[in-house]
């Protein structure tokens, strides 16, 4: 996919500003609530016009507020799954996919019955939205969707209204689905798990503006940024005084520490995930001396907060330590230290 999104919306109390640029496959937009990545994703497909700025879509102008250009929704060759599915509750599943069909009309009859079979929907043709499974609505709407034939899909929270076990059947129906599709996607997400399954490259959006883009695995390896840390789920921060090309003092947790990357002047903060914390026995470069503040259990794995033992006050860091049983007692075999790896330290502006 070649996309090109340089827009901007205004409405009162809240600005959108997105630009990113995408040659990637499947590329996501990952942010909070209220951030504005359905009103951006709602532009690209042509719902909504922007007040400014331009989309290339596979060097097709699709809006361009210089030369006037706003093509139609229909004429994008844009596929769009809502959040919701948006499937017309009074039609029937045949109906519904009908509703999606753009080609020659002695056609239409055999293209349905194609798309029916295609996303396992036989037997289902007669049947109403709410009398389908949250798997079949989505399939219905994946088929509506498709029928159109379009050059990009763009998929909007599919799965933000799914318990654990349906979310976890219908992604795994997603991928498969996308392995299958010739075209390109754009999904936008308020899960870092969701943008890191689907998602070669990644935007990362706060208050309606474009914080950074990139590779997904870099972003989450290295965000570069002290927000961008904190969308892809970064607990642990702290601020820094620098002590040299490959030291630094970490403020908030008392410890100072060899990093891997060069700090540079302008790097603020200091970051580690949870999960990359190393429990050890032996004191060295970069071991924390701690004690447990609070804990708290989850299914899988024990997560602590913990302070360094010699710093009063010191801020808390969440230390994520995995089960061996559900009986698992949190307070046995605890090491003596924590060892913060130079490799995952993240440094940040």
């Amino acid at each position: 996919m070649a996309i090109q999104v340089d827009i901007e919306k205004n409405f009162k109390g809240f600005s959108l500003k997105s630009t990113f640029e995408s040659n990637a496959s499947t590329t996501g937009i990952l942010g909070a609530s209220g951030s504005g990545k359905s009103m951006t994703l709602r532009c690209i497909a042509g719902i909504e016009k922007p007040d400014k700025g331009k989309i290339v879509i596979n060097g097709k102008t699709v809006f361009d507020s210089e030369k006037k250009i706003n093509l139609k929704p229909q004429e994008r060759r844009i596929g769009y799954l809502f959040q919701n599915y948006a499937l017309f509750p009074t039609m029937t599943v045949k109906d519904n996919i009908l509703c999606g069909y753009r080609g020659a009309k002695e056609q239409r009859e055999e293209k349905v019955c194609d798309f029916i079979r295609r996303y396992q929907l036989d037997g289902l043709e007669n049947r109403y939205p709410s009398q389908l499974s949250g798997g079949q609505q989505q399939r219905v709407a994946l088929a509506r969707m498709m029928i159109g034939e379009p050059e990009v899909i763009l998929l909007d929270e599919p799965f933000s209204a799914l318990d654990g076990y349906l979310k976890d059947v219908l992604q795994k129906d997603m991928k498969e689905f996308l392995k299958q599709y010739s075209g390109d996607m754009l999904m936008v997400t308020h899960s870092r798990d969701e943008a890191f399954r689907f998602c070669n490259e990644l935007m990362l959006l706060k208050e309606g503006k474009t914080l950074i883009f990139g590779e997904t695995r870099a972003l989450f390896e290295q965000p570069q940024l002290l927000d961008a840390s904190r969308l892809t789920g970064c607990k642990n921060n702290s601020r820094i005084e620098r002590l040299g090309d490959h030291e630094v003092y970490a403020v908030d947790w008392g410890i100072s520490l060899h990093t891997e990357q060069k700090v540079e002047p302008d790097i603020t903060h200091i970051a580690i995930r949870g999960h990359w914390i190393v429990p050890t026995d032996q004191p060295g470069q970069n071991c924390l001396s701690f004690e447990t503040s609070e804990y708290v259990e989850t299914t899988f794995e024990h997560q602590y907060l913990v302070t360094n033992s010699n710093v009063k006050d010191g801020a808390a860091l969440w230390w994520m330590r995995p089960k061996n049983s559900f009986r698992d007692d949190h307070d046995e075999n605890l090491p003596a230290y924590l060892y913060l790896p130079p490799e995952h330290l993240m440094l940040l502006k």
